[in-house]
């Protein structure tokens, strides 16, 4: 097997994993966001804002670097075998960087985004999301 030919397969094994590790851990992630998390205009600290400050920094950077590294294998599927764009997305949503939660109160206030949402966290049996300016159930 030519170095091409292996790094096509491991590519294609890398695609395919993270495609079905999106899939298992998608709905369990969005079935964790608090009801009201994106009501506060401003985001409130995590209890670990003071506890714990060096393990913080240290869950903090790997985060990012996790974050990073999903964001250019998200890229890189663009061109190659693999979802791209869901990668690129999960990528943007592990980094930390100036505007963040602004982008995902925009993000999920979108109708079709909110309704996917909700019906994810319908099926695991919790309350749907909440968002400024909506009155009615994301159902």
């Amino acid at each position: 097997m030519s170095d091409w030919e292996s790094a096509v397969l491991w590519l294609t094994l890398i695609s395919v994993a993270t495609f079905l590790g999106s899939l298992l851990t998608l709905p369990w992630l969005v079935a964790k966001i608090p009801e009201t998390y994106f009501l506060e205009s401003v985001r409130s600290p995590t209890p670990w804002h003071r506890q714990r400050p060096a393990l913080r920094l240290m869950l903090l950077m790997l985060k990012n670097m996790l974050g990073a590294v999903l964001l250019a294998g998200g890229i890189l599927m663009l061109f190659l075998p693999g979802q791209g764009l869901l990668t690129m997305a999960l990528g943007l949503l592990l980094l930390d960087y100036p505007g963040k939660y602004r982008f995902e109160r925009w993000l999920v206030a979108q109708p079709s985004i909110l309704r996917s949402l909700n019906w994810l966290r319908r099926r695991r049996g919790v309350p749907p999301l909440q968002v400024a300016g909506d009155d009615t159930p994301g159902y």
